[in-house]
């Protein structure tokens, strides 16, 4: 019998999305424990202690495995079913770079959606240029980064496809536009058209709802950022 796959997350989180993603992609079956995260449970507590954040997976009696590109790495290598990551060695280390990259890339996001004047303007600038770099990376003729089917790096940048449209209507900042990055968009749209994908995709007028309630703390998070730069 299989060891039973358990993950730890919440509703409307992106990277909660990219573990989901993952496995349901492998074809591994799991229970989602959903979080308050305004109440963090003994569960989470237990099992990620020094973060204290989302997603967490939990395999059987193994130590949990945190962070969510980590998570999706071992998911690659723990079941079988369809690599994630490229078999070739150069490939798999550029998905590896550019998905670290999306990453390095919140900061100027977060301060171009929840602040204004020219800190905004200055990080929309930095996070557009982000975002034609990322679309670079589309292989010609393909629908996904991963070639013909989602892989890593379409994991790892899955969150600009339904979340972008989410802060735009919330924050009423566009950063990703068809007339900039045309094929950025169309990517977007073939991502949460997948049939995986949308098994796992949170409701978006849920998620608006959701998130507009935390706007002030958005922008607090934003501010203090800013005055770090």
């Amino acid at each position: 019998m299989a060891e039973p796959v358990k993950l730890i997350g919440c509703f409307g989180s992106p990277f909660v999305h990219r573990v989901e993603v993952a496995l349901r992609l492998k074809g591994v079956p799991y229970e989602l424990i959903e979080e308050d995260l305004n109440n963090k449970s003994d569960l989470l507590l237990k099992h990620n202690p020094f973060h204290q954040k989302v997603p967490v997976l939990l395999h059987g009696d193994r130590p949990a495995v945190c962070e969510s590109l980590i998570i999706i790495e071992y998911i690659d290598e723990a079941f079988s079913g369809p690599s994630l990551l490229p078999s070739d060695p150069y490939e798999r280390a550029m998905a590896r770079f550019w998905a670290a990259f999306m990453y390095k890339c919140k900061d100027s996001m977060w301060i171009a959606l929840w602040t204004d004047g020219e800190v905004q303007a200055a990080s929309a600038r930095e996070m557009k240029a982000s975002l034609t770099l990322i679309e670079r990376q589309l292989p010609e003729g393909k629908k996904f980064f991963g070639g013909d089917t989602i892989g890593f790096l379409d994991i790892a940048v899955g969150g600009i496809a339904h979340w972008m449209g989410v802060f735009k209507e919330i924050a009423g900042v566009h950063l990703l536009i068809e007339e900039e990055h045309p094929a950025l968009c169309r990517w977007a749209r073939e991502y949460i058209l997948d049939e995986t994908v949308g098994q796992c995709l949170p409701d978006r007028d849920r998620v608006v709802a959701a998130l507009t309630r935390r706007k002030e703390l958005y922008v607090s998070i934003a501010k203090a950022m800013a005055a770090q730069k």
